[in-house]
Parts: structure tokens; C-alpha cells; sequence
């Protein structure tokens, strides 16, 4: 287990219930199923009562009329990118590039550590920065305007619970840049540049070079700390405490969920370019 997440432990073992035969896919949707198997649901029925800051709780009461599963948060948990990563380790399969995500910061600091500390001292939850990086794409996929590679990664991204900003290449420094400091120069004709404060992409198409953006990662709603809320039941503000099992740090657990993510919308333009390498059976 890693420091700063929370205790629960998931076998995560992929079902295979259709498109799957004898090792290989049939050409049938695949469906794959991953069993919750390390539950604790009454510890969301003691919470019933006063909706969480932060969380979908009350908003999810008021668009489902009250009909909404509310045990691990229902389908707002953070659980259900186990499947956005399933179906981003099949589309990894099929790229010809490297995609890869880091830890940039958490808690404002340049460490894992440091931040993690800080929470711990805090005895609150804190947020993160996470850089995804892809080396090996060609340039010309994507379309300007709404299909913009930006878009379209943009939409993906903020599908991941807790993620509250995204940014491309130089990202917002770039408000602070001169045009001559922010443009990358281009020093050959496959459209290599000397720079890269686009992030690999230019008018919402790539241009061979790395493509680089970061996402921010909101400090976990959930935390052991004394917080404010409105009691469904009594109709009065209330202070409380989320009790439970709850990561100090989503930001941990975000890296390959947004690898995951960046190989489906990449996998699609590959495909919409007629640019996927032809599988070896």
C-alpha cells in the first residue's frame, strides 16, 4: 500500500465476459467486469444525513430525486477509473508511441514526501500536479476548432473524478511570455522545433513533437478534519468529521488513469487517420 492512500485493498482481477476467445479478441464488443470485493457501505449510511463538501452528494440527490446510490459515492466514486485504465491498457496495445505521467508536485511541494508530510501534519488532505508526456507521435492528427487534439484530451481528463484544471505546453506561464519567447522555433522540415512551449500541438493538430500537458488534482473531499455542512434532517448547519477509509492524496493514484485516458483519444485519432499499424496475428 502506498503512503497516503487509503487501506482498502482491490484484487482487480479482469473479468472477460464477451469479446475474448482462446487468448485472443473475437471482434465482439469486449466487456470486461472488475469485482468490488473490499466493501465497507454502512460507514455511508452514517453519513447519509449531511451531504459532504466537495462531494456529488447532494447534487446527486437533487438530479436522481433521491434514488441515488450513495454507497462509495455511487458512480462519482473514483473507483470507476479501474475501467477507464482497462480500456486504456488495450488502447496502449495498439499506439506506436510512449505515454507517460509523472508526479510533478503534491501539497504545493516538489516531493511526494514533503507533501504528503505536510498533510499529515495538517491532518488534511492536499492535491497534486501531474505532467502526461507521449513521445513518438507523428504530426497531422486532430482537426482545428472542436475535434482540436486539446479538445478532445480536455474532455477525456476532466471525466477523471477530482480533476480541476488542465494545460498544454507552457500552459499559463505562457501569459507572462513575450511572442518571440513563447513561439518554437522550427529547425527542419519534418516540423521538429527548438522548443516546445505548444505542447505539441498547433492549431489543434500535432506537430511530431512531444506532446506535454498537466492536469490538477484537487486535495480529497473526504478528510478526517472537522468540516461544515447542512444536516438534510435537522435543516441546520453542523460541523462533522467523514469517517472511513480515504486516500490523503487522490493526486497518487491519478498517473495511469490519465495515461489510460490520453491512449483513448489517441487510439481514435490514429484510427480516424487511417494510422494504426497493422496487427501480427
Amino acid at each position: 500500500m502506498q503512503k497516503g492512500t487509503t487501506p482498502r485493498k482491490e484484487d482487480d482481477l479482469p473479468l472477460f465476459i464477451t469479446g475474448m476467445f482462446n487468448g485472443h479478441t473475437t471482434g465482439a464488443p469486449l466487456t470486461i467486469l472488475f469485482e468490488n470485493k473490499n466493501t465497507r457501505s454502512g460507514d455511508y449510511d452514517k453519513q447519509r444525513a449531511i451531504p459532504r463538501p466537495g462531494h456529488a452528494d447532494l447534487v446527486a440527490s437533487q438530479k436522481f430525486g433521491g434514488f441515488e446510490d450513495y454507497r462509495g459515492g455511487g458512480h462519482f466514486s473514483g473507483r470507476l477509473t479501474v475501467c477507464l485504465v482497462a480500456a486504456g491498457v488495450i488502447a496502449k496495445k495498439l499506439l506506436p508511441v510512449s505515454i507517460r505521467s509523472t508526479i510533478v508536485e503534491i501539497g504545493g511541494e516538489p516531493t511526494v514526501e514533503a507533501g504528503l508530510q505536510k498533510a499529515i501534519e495538517a491532518k488534511d488532505s492536499v492535491g497534486g500536479i501531474i505532467e502526461c508526456m507521449v513521445a513518438g507521435l507523428p504530426a497531422g492528427l486532430g482537426e482545428p476548432f472542436f475535434d482540436s487534439v486539446e479538445s478532445l484530451i480536455s474532455h477525456a481528463v476532466f471525466s477523471i473524478p477530482a480533476i480541476k484544471g488542465i494545460e498544454f505546453g507552457a500552459g499559463f506561464g505562457a501569459a507572462r511570455l513575450f511572442g518571440t519567447q513563447h513561439n518554437d522555433a522550427i529547425i527542419d522540415g519534418e516540423g521538429r522545433t527548438a522548443t516546445n512551449h505548444a505542447g505539441g500541438v498547433v492549431g489543434g493538430i500535432t506537430t511530431g513533437n512531444d506532446l506535454v500537458f498537466r492536469v490538477v488534482v484537487k486535495p480529497t473531499s473526504s478528510t478526517p478534519k472537522d468540516q461544515s455542512s447542512w444536516n438534510r434532517e435537522t435543516a441546520q448547519v453542523e460541523s462533522f468529521s467523514v469517517k472511513g477509509r480515504h486516500d490523503l492524496c487522490i493526486a497518487l493514484r491519478v498517473p495511469p488513469v490519465l495515461e489510460a485516458v490520453t491512449a483513448l483519444v489517441l487510439a481514435d485519432l490514429f484510427i480516424a487517420e487511417h494510422r494504426l499499424p497493422k496487427i501480427n496475428r
